[in-house]
C-alpha cells in the first residue's frame, strides 16, 4: 500500500458528481461535520456505555466516548502524519496532511452502529437466531445472510449505517470520503471468513460487502494473502493503516476512562486507581507528577485521578505513535500482527493489560453493569420476537398495526425476506435505551398514553 493511494477525498455515491462548494472546508473536514451534526451521531448520548444511564453522577455514554476518541484520535494522526511526512518529503503539500482529520472523523462513527445496552444488546441479536425464536428462519434466509445475523457485529453495522442506502436515502448513504470509510472498518472480511481468521468479528453485512470491495479497491487496499476476495462468498482484505490509529484511540479511551468512572461510583478505592495509573510511569515522573498536583493545590481526590488520567492518556497517544512509527513498513505491507496497545514499551503494556484485568475482574462483572445487561438483554430479546413475528406474518392485524411504528426510512415493507429482517434489525439497532425500553413497555400493554 502506498499512502497517495490509501488517502483519497473521493466520495462514496457522488463519484461523477461536481458539487459546488462555498467555504474552504476540507472534504475530511465535512466528514467530520456531516457525522457531528447527524442523528445517528446524536442517538449515541442515550445509549450505554459500560454503567447504567443515566445516574445522579456522570459517566460515559456513547456520545462522549464517540468524543474523547476523535480528540486522541485527532493527536494520533497529526503526529503521525508529521513523521510520515518527514521521512517522505514528496508527500508535503498532499492529502496525507490531513490524517488527524481523517482518523478524527472514523472515531467520531466507530461507535455509530451499536444497539442499546452496550455489548449485551449485540448478544441479544447474535443468540435471538442461533439458539432463541429466530431458529425458525434459518432455512429461510441465504447462508450469507443467516452468517450475518448469527454473528451480529456493532461494527459491520456502522458500516451499513454510513453506506448503505435506506428508502428515501441518497445513494451512498452519507456520501463519506473513500479513506474515512475504510478507517472505520476494525475487521475488514465478511462473516464467512470469521473461522479462517479466527476472530467473533466481521467488518460489514453481506449487503455491503460489494461497497467494501469498491472502496479497498479504489484506494489499493490488498486481499488477506491467504484467503482471496471472491473465494466462496468470501472477501477478506488487510486493515487500511489508518485503522490502526482509531483502534489505538478507542482502546486508550475505554479503558483508562472507565477506570475513572469506576472510581467515581466508588467501585475502585481511590489508592486502588492512583496506583493503575500510575503504573505507567518510572519513579521519577510519578513523583514529578505527584509533585504537580500538590503544587497546583489539587486536593479533590476525583481531580486528582482527573490529572493522572490525563496524564496517562498522553503518554499512552505517544507510545502508540512510536509503534506505528517503528511498525510502518509491516503495516503497509498488510503483515503487522495485532494493535499498536500490544506492541507499546513493556512498562506501559503491563500497566494497561493490568487496568484490562481490573476491568474485567471489578468493572464489567459489577452488580450495576450485570443488571442493565440483564434488562437489556431481556428488552432486546422481546423486541426482536416481536417485530420479526410481525414481518414474517405481515397479513395478521397486530403486526400491521406495530410495522405502522416504523419509520418509513426503513424498508421494513420490502417484498424479500432478508431485506425485511435486516430493517428490522436496523430499526432496532438504531433505538437509544430509553426508547428501546419505551417501546418494549408499549408493545407489552405496560405503558400506554394517558388522554
Amino acid at each position: 500500500m502506498n499512502w497517495q493511494t490509501l488517502i483519497s477525498n473521493k466520495r462514496l455515491g457522488q463519484e461523477l458528481r461536481h458539487t459546488e462548494r462555498h467555504d474552504d472546508r476540507s472534504e475530511f473536514k465535512r466528514d467530520y461535520d456531516r457525522l457531528i451534526f447527524s442523528a445517528p451521531f446524536r442517538r449515541l448520548q442515550n445509549k450505554t456505555q459500560v454503567f447504567p444511564l443515566p445516574g445522579s453522577i456522570f459517566v460515559h455514554n456513547r456520545l462522549t466516548h464517540s468524543l474523547e476518541v476523535a480528540s486522541v484520535g485527532m493527536s494520533l494522526g497529526n503526529d503521525v502524519a508529521r513523521d510520515v511526512i518527514r521521512r517522505n518529503p514528496e508527500l508535503a503539500g498532499t492529502l496525507v496532511e490531513e490524517l488527524g482529520t481523517i482518523v478524527s472523523s472514523a472515531c467520531l462513527a466507530h461507535d455509530l452502529g451499536n444497539p442499546p445496552f452496550g455489548h449485551s444488546g449485540e448478544k441479544a441479536i447474535q443468540t435471538f437466531f442461533s439458539e432463541g425464536a429466530g431458529t425458525d428462519l434459518r432455512g429461510r434466509l441465504p447462508d450469507d445472510v443467516w452468517n450475518d445475523l448469527i454473528h451480529f457485529e456493532g461494527n459491520a453495522n456502522a458500516f451499513r449505517i454510513l453506506t448503505h442506502r435506506f428508502s428515501g436515502r441518497r445513494e451512498g448513504g452519507f456520501a463519506m470520503t473513500y479513506s474515512t470509510l475504510a478507517s472505520i472498518v476494525k475487521y475488514p472480511y465478511s462473516s464467512s471468513c470469521i473461522e479462517q481468521v479466527g476472530k467473533e468479528k466481521f467488518g460489514f453485512f453481506t449487503s455491503e460487502a460489494a461497497t467494501y470491495q469498491k472502496i479497498a479497491n479504489e484506494l489499493g487496499i490488498p486481499p488477506a494473502s491467504d484467503i482471496l476476495p471472491g473465494d466462496g462468498g468470501r472477501l477478506c482484505y488487510v486493515r487500511h493503516p489508518l485503522v490502526y490509529l482509531v483502534e489505538a484511540a478507542d482502546d486508550i479511551c475505554y479503558e483508562i476512562m472507565d477506570i475513572e468512572d469506576a472510581h467515581k461510583l466508588r467501585i475502585l478505592s481511590f489508592e486502588k486507581t492512583r496506583d493503575l495509573l500510575l503504573a505507567f510511569f518510572d519513579d521519577d515522573v510519578k513523583q514529578e507528577i505527584l509533585e504537580r498536583i500538590e503544587k497546583e493545590r489539587i486536593t479533590d481526590e476525583n481531580e486528582q485521578v482527573v490529572y493522572m488520567r490525563a496524564s496517562v492518556i498522553g503518554k499512552l497517544e505517544n507510545e502508540c505513535v512510536d509503534a506505528f512509527l517503528a511498525n510502518e513498513e509491516a503495516i503497509m505491507q498488510g503483515t503487522f500482527q495485532g494493535s499498536l496497545i500490544k506492541h507499546i514499551r513493556e512498562r506501559q503494556r503491563n500497566a494497561y493489560k493490568r487496568c484490562v484485568e481490573v476491568a474485567y475482574g471489578k468493572i464489567y462483572h459489577s452488580k450495576p453493569v450485570l443488571d442493565i445487561e440483564l434488562g437489556g438483554y431481556h428488552i432486546m430479546e422481546t423486541v426482536m420476537h416481536r417485530m420479526m413475528e410481525a414481518i414474517v406474518n405481515p397479513d395478521r392485524f397486530y403486526s400491521q398495526q406495530l410495522l405502522r411504528r416504523v419509520s418509513s426510512q426503513y424498508e421494513i415493507n420490502a417484498p424479500d425476506l432478508p431485506t425485511r429482517v435486516m430493517a428490522v434489525i436496523d430499526f432496532i439497532s438504531g433505538m437509544t435505551d430509553v426508547f428501546a425500553l419505551d417501546f418494549y413497555q408499549k408493545i407489552n400493554g405496560t405503558s400506554l398514553p394517558i388522554v
